[in-house]
């Protein structure tokens, strides 16, 4: 139990649970110690943690499903092994695009920024322009790596559009850009990060894997308690400076909300994961059908943390 658990995770508010984990000892109470990185990319996360560099990813659940498929869009050096163990966050990804974008029509022609092309909210996207009548013919989708990347671009004008999660959704309408549509219109439902091991380093690591779930279910309970807001406001915008401090209380609002924010007791959303399966097997260039969500998921540690 003496080595540091691993951990890496997206540049997005819901790392804010981590760093209360950490800072406020959460994890260290019940004999974990976290060391965590931000990830540049999905692909990045996923191969690093395959190959082993990483104990414990949380990020998009088809990233994980798509390695363990063998169709990620990179190859890792070992054979993987994964699983989804416990949830995190359900999502609002914002379609935001260029200020010369003013409908879904001026994207013909265009490129379009994406974490990866294959997997993760690639789907999404794809489904997104499909229901306004655009085909894969009329834009080109470019993997740039992880939301401020894609941002970035969208504001340079090198790209018309991409995916945005909170905060950056906010600071792009503070700045002019605008919304052609959010995921939470096209699905009933689509959950945003869970996370993601090794089935092999988690059965060797048992005690390990325990106690990083018993950790991080106490600072989830800290950081969604309203007793604790100032104090939650404060490491939020510690940590994430980009975040203007009026905009502060609106990014929270946003990350404690469960339908486009932190899971409450970071349940596995079943319902969203065949959403997922339904999305990669209508779009993955490999052609696969896939229903079983249950071959993803190992809650074993997760129901005995609880216990």
């Amino acid at each position: 139990m003496n080595d540091p658990i691993k951990l890496i995770g997206f540049p997005n508010t819901g790392l804010l649970v981590f760093h209360a984990g950490i800072e406020k000892g959460f994890f260290e109470k019940h004999g974990a110690l976290v060391e965590l990185e931000v990830t540049p990319s999905s692909i990045y996360q996923l191969v690093n943690l395959i190959d082993g560099k990483f104990d414990i990813a949380c990020g998009a659940v088809d990233n994980f499903i798509a390695y363990q498929e063998k169709a990620g869009e990179e190859i890792p050096k070992k054979e993987p092994d994964l699983c989804v163990f416990m949830g995190a966050t359900q999502i609002e990804l914002s379609f935001v695009v260029g200020k010369e974008i003013q409908s879904f029509e001026d994207i013909r022609g265009t490129k379009l920024a994406m974490d990866a092309l294959t997997t993760g909210f690639a789907f999404v996207l794809y489904r997104m322009l499909d229901d306004a009548g655009l085909s894969s013919d009329d834009y080109e989708m470019v993997s740039v790596g992880a939301t401020p990347h894609r941002w970035a671009g969208v504001q340079s004008g090198e790209y018309s559009g991409t995916l945005l999660i909170e905060p950056f959704t906010g600071q792009a309408r503070a700045s002019g850009f605008k919304s052609l549509g959010s995921s939470r219109e096209t699905f009933k439902n689509y959950p945003g990060q869970m996370f993601g091991v090794m089935r092999g380093w988690a059965a060797e690591n048992r005690e390990k894997m325990i106690s990083f779930i018993k950790g991080y279910l106490d600072a989830l309970d800290w950081t969604l308690d309203d007793d604790n807001t100032e104090e939650v406001e404060q490491l939020l915008a510690k940590h994430m400076p980009q975040i203007k401090p009026q905009a502060v209380t609106v990014a929270l609002s946003k990350l404690r909300s469960p339908e486009t924010g932190l899971v409450p007791k970071a349940r596995i959303d079943r319902e969203g994961l065949k959403t997922v399966l339904a999305l990669r097997s209508q779009y993955a260039p490999q052609g696969q059908k896939l229903t079983d969500i249950e071959k993803y998921i190992d809650e074993s540690f997760y129901r005995e943390a609880l216990g």
